[in-house]
């Protein structure tokens, strides 16, 4: 017997996307149930590279400091383009965290799932998605015995979604060409040749045997290993992983030394890359893996899920609560489905310069693009590709800072010194007056915060308006802080971001 509920948002899966929007949801306070048709978290290594705009973007809401207490060794080194020898510098993006950050995919879903069930979200395991019917007015979604009415759903059940199966969406792209393995592995024995630390990717790749492979020491004896073999014939991703066949890639590239010890997990994957038409589908909305895969290089999918969820989490709570009507939600798809493009974009290109036997055309392209990486300026460009840290959002408005984002400035207030990051605990926009120009009795919807400060450095403008996920929306400089259309400006922004 069906067992009927409701809920204000429905989300479809429990992984790194739907647990972080299920946090910005609940922290506005929407009635949020996430359904997760894996009956216990899988203890997977997986993607757990965070990107230094991910880590900033976490650290505003106060999730940083328990993930960095999770986090793997790691030396502090960029990031890299296709694994190509030369880190990424993001020192110039004027971020706190410049470096990746290691932690296990398993650890950031358990530290994001205590936060939203905290928060007043429901997580309910075990409980896989069967049906989806959306109207007018909401969508009803049939999980298991439960048949729950929610006025929106949004599916973040990865690549493989039910959601998009049970709506025929298309998924356009280009399948996959190559297979590689990923397994969480315990060695009993290692040889000279096993990595001790992790570091660079640069420094961790390998090809011996006809084998290429990367072994990345996470702890004691478990190393994360993933490996391909050029010119086997792919095998279907659900074929099982034999302790076999990974010893055999191990003792081929780190030799004969080189023991497996056990299999803690392990799973197939592919390169295709698939992006969706449209992120909105009426009353149904769709983040991270469910709405675009890529081949996994340069660490991207886990952050490119988590920004699609800071993105859409603000937008759908203001929608929910009728505080902005439904279009809003359209700016999401024109806001993270170019983010999302560029991302396939660029893995693209990764994916020939870091084939592990490549042709002699490619191999001088690689000599070429590491010639140019080591150049300042090309470098900047692609640590801030790279770390989402160039990001800059399409908003109106004549202002040069508009629609970037706010780094995360040390401020004075009355009360004290305090850091930027910290004023968006609460989920809430912030309109940052540093000149005292914004008006006392200017009237502010409830989820905006007016802070005054003052800063030693130059913020580029004397008052901006800031959204919850951190990027300006509206900046006025010191000439403009007195004009008479000033608060007009302010209101007009106000509306975007309540």
């Amino acid at each position: 017997m069906l067992t009927e509920s409701t809920s204000e948002v429905v989300v479809a899966g429990a992984g790194p996307t739907g647990l972080m929007l299920a946090c910005e949801l609940a922290l506005a306070g929407v009635e949020t149930l996430v359904l997760e048709r894996l009956p216990q978290r899988i203890e997977q290594v997986k993607g757990g590279g965070i990107q230094p705009r991910t880590a900033e973007l976490l650290e505003s809401r106060g999730l940083l400091e328990p993930l960095l207490q999770r986090a793997m060794q790691r030396d502090p080194v960029g990031g890299h383009f296709a694994g190509l020898p030369v880190p990424l510098d993001c020192t110039p993006w004027q971020t706190r965290h410049p470096f990746p950050i290691a932690v296990p995919q398993w650890e950031i879903e358990e530290v994001l799932e205590e936060r939203a069930i905290a928060a007043g979200a429901r997580v309910l395991r075990g409980t896989a998605v069967s049906g989806v019917e959306p109207d007018s007015d909401g969508v009803v979604v049939t999980a298991g015995d439960l048949k729950v009415r929610a006025r929106y759903l949004a599916a973040c059940d990865g690549g493989h979604s039910t959601v998009r199966k049970l709506l025929g969406l298309p998924f356009p792209g280009r399948p996959g060409t190559h297979q590689a393995v990923l397994a969480d592995v315990r060695l009993s024995a290692v040889s000279p040749l096993v990595p001790q630390q992790m570091g660079h990717m640069s420094a961790l790749t390998r090809h011996a045997g006809g084998y290429w492979a990367m072994l990345v020491p996470v702890g004691g004896d478990r190393y994360r290993f993933t490996f391909g073999r050029t010119g086997q014939a792919d095998t279907t991703r659900e074929a099982h992983v034999t302790p076999e066949e990974i010893a055999a890639a191990l003792q081929a590239v780190y030799g004969d030394e080189t023991t497996l010890g056990a299999v803690d997990n392990s799973s197939r994957f592919t390169d295709a890359t698939r992006q969706l038409e449209h992120y909105r589908v009426g009353r149904v909305l769709f983040a991270g893996d469910a709405a675009h895969i890529h081949p996994p290089l340069g660490a991207q999918g886990l952050n490119l899920g988590i920004q699609d969820a800071f993105n859409l989490g603000w937008k759908l709570a203001a929608v929910v609560q009728d505080r902005a009507p439904s279009g809003l939600l359209d700016s999401y798809h024109g806001e993270r489905h170019p983010v999302g493009a560029q991302v396939l974009h660029h893995t693209s290109a990764q994916r020939v310069l870091a084939d592990p036997n490549p042709s002699e055309d490619v191999a001088a392209l690689r000599d070429i693009f590491i010639d140019l990486l080591r150049l300042p300026d090309a470098n900047r460009h692609v640590a801030g590709l790279m770390s989402g840290l160039s990001l800059r959002y399409g908003l109106p408005g004549g202002h040069p800072l508009t629609g970037q984002r706010m780094p995360d400035a040390d401020l004075v207030t009355e009360a004290g010194p305090v850091r930027l990051s910290t004023l968006f605990g609460s989920g809430h926009a912030v309109l940052l007056d540093l000149a005292g120009t914004v008006p006392a009795d200017l009237p502010l919807p409830p989820r905006v915060d007016l802070v005054r400060a003052t800063c030693t450095d130059d913020m580029g403008a004397a008052a901006l308006l800031i959204r919850p996920d951190g990027y300006i929306c509206w900046a006025a400089d010191g000439s403009a802080a007195h004009d008479e259309t000033l608060l007009t400006a302010i209101a007009g922004n106000l509306a975007r971001v309540q």
